[in-house]
């Protein structure tokens, strides 16, 4: 194959992965702008506090705006041979791989003493909880985790009973959030009330931690997480071989493709 075959190839694979991504990246900025909007919907059908939602939405806003800078910029780089555009996404695109590879390294070294904040911040924030409603948005965010992951507390439910609680005290309770939810037929469903439920039944208490939840869902997802992982470095690998190949190939004096356009 000679040079001019390969290097038109590898301009149309990075346009057309690129314009992939621009599409990705501009339906996860329409999703996180509609969950931004329209919370109280989402809230209403997934049952998840309003404080997440906005979370999420901001992340697939983000993530969304990032994906369509990349795409747009690997798109008109690759199409108009502009070697400026290129090489800002060869550097933004290295960027991003070297943060996904410091991040991994971080939490893999720092898993412990990671575990032990996260331990310490649940702690504080179960001594800080209302015996009624309103909550707060960290509150609603746990308790959206223990009905996710049928956990209660970070190591089970005595994390609840402070060691100098009086017997009955509203303070010793479980939060309502660390209950089954009922079983109904009703339309609509009944929900858990919100605060502390002194008058909980044990049996009706999530007997776990959410700590054990967590591996156990981490041990379950795993595969899933690591082979998405990869897949992710992979395409950056490719993404990054292909833009530095047009760097390195392109002729100042080469007729430029589709000029007209």
């Amino acid at each position: 194959m000679n040079p001019k075959s390969c290097l038109g190839l590898a301009k149309g694979f990075l346009f057309l992965f690129n314009l992939f991504f621009f599409a990705l990246g501009s339906l996860l900025l329409a999703f996180g702008l509609w969950v931004l909007f329209d919370r109280q919907s989402f809230a209403a059908v997934l049952g998840s506090p309003l404080y997440s939602l906005r979370v999420w939405s901001y992340t697939f806003s983000g993530v969304g705006v990032v994906t369509m800078l990349l795409g747009f910029l690997g798109c008109l780089g690759a199409l108009k041979e502009i070697r400026a555009l290129l090489l800002l996404y060869f550097g933004i695109l290295l960027l991003l791989f070297a943060a996904q590879i410091t991040v991994g390294v971080i939490v893999y070294t720092q898993r412990l003493t990671l575990a032990t904040k996260v331990a310490t911040y649940v702690q504080e924030l179960i001594r800080g909880y209302p015996a009624q409603g309103p909550l707060g948005d960290p509150q609603e965010s746990w308790d959206a985790v223990q009905q996710q992951l049928s956990c209660c507390g970070w190591n089970g439910p005595q994390d609840w009973t402070p060691p100098d609680a009086p017997p009955g005290s509203e303070n010793g309770a479980v939060a309502c959030s660390c209950l089954e939810a009922p079983n109904s037929t009703q339309s609509p469903p009944r929900v858990l009330p919100r605060g502390r439920c002194p008058t909980a039944a044990p049996q009706d208490i999530f007997p776990t931690g959410c700590a054990e939840g967590v591996r156990g869902w981490l041990g379950e997802n795993l595969v899933t997480i690591v082979g998405v992982c990869l897949g992710i470095g992979l395409l950056e690998l490719c993404l990054l071989m292909l833009s530095m190949f047009l760097l390195r190939n392109l002729d100042p004096d080469y007729e430029k493709l589709l000029r007209g356009l």
